[in-house]
């Protein structure tokens, strides 16, 4: 039996119209679905009302995956797949399996041969690199760093030596109400020549993409960064 498609599928980055960062041909691929793997059933019933879809929002399928999802779930997840049904994967925001529990999912769909199809849509990492005129060559996303203030110090010091090291950028991010402390801490332990970028609300009204060393940032008023989606990237 030939077995189904695996779409990925981005979702704006905030509460922004499906249109204005998914491509009319993305738009056209979610419609005729039936079958989704998201976060959150209701958030995501509101983005696919938003994206259109020819069949009614009661009679789809969701089923959920996040980070409360044991791995033995994976099968039920799996079975529309193996069935011959396509199946759209959702994260919450900006694209799935990234830095998103989805990923396991598609480890899984790859093991098994199910085509998977990556679709265009915004990622917040991307465009935070692309607009902060750092290290476009080489890079890399360290995901959250911890919440231990000990250990994220730790885990800075590391990361400001491999960029030096490397001449590599360092993305990274935190849970929005713990922006102000990441930002707090990189300024406190960062060496004063390390640019160091804070990229907010992506492709929102009140985006902001700004690059300093960490002392110029030290000599300006903080950013406004409470509970608001934030990418941060070091260049040391």
């Amino acid at each position: 039996m030939t077995t189904g498609t695996l779409y990925l599928i981005p979702v704006p980055l905030g509460p922004t119209p499906p249109a204005d960062s998914l491509p009319p041909g993305v738009l056209e691929t979610i419609r005729p679905l039936t079958h989704f793997v998201v976060e959150q059933a209701k958030t995501a019933r509101a983005f696919l009302k938003a994206a259109g879809t020819d069949c009614p929002l009661q009679e789809l399928q969701l089923q959920e995956l996040n980070e409360h999802t044991r791995p033995e779930a994976l099968d039920t997840l799996l079975a529309p797949l193996r069935a011959g049904h396509d199946v759209g994967l959702l994260s919450e925001a900006g694209c799935p399996a990234v830095a998103d529990p989805g990923a396991n999912l598609v480890a899984r769909a790859q093991q098994e041969n199910i085509r998977v199809v990556p679709l265009i849509g915004p990622s917040s990492l991307l465009l935070a690199l692309m607009a902060s005129g750092l290290n476009g060559q080489r890079f890399a996303f360290q995901g959250y760093l911890p919440a231990k203030e000990a250990d994220r110090i730790k885990a800075l010091r590391e990361l400001e030596a491999e960029s030096r090291k490397r001449r590599q950028t360092q993305l990274f991010i935190e849970t929005p109400y713990r922006n102000r402390a990441m930002f707090d801490a990189v300024l406190q332990h960062g060496q004063p020549a390390t640019r160091l970028t804070v990229a907010t609300d992506l492709t929102l009204p009140g985006e902001s993409v700004r690059t300093r060393t960490i002392a110029e940032w030290k000599k300006v008023p903080p950013p406004d960064l409470d509970r608001r989606p934030t990418v941060f990237l070091i260049l040391a």
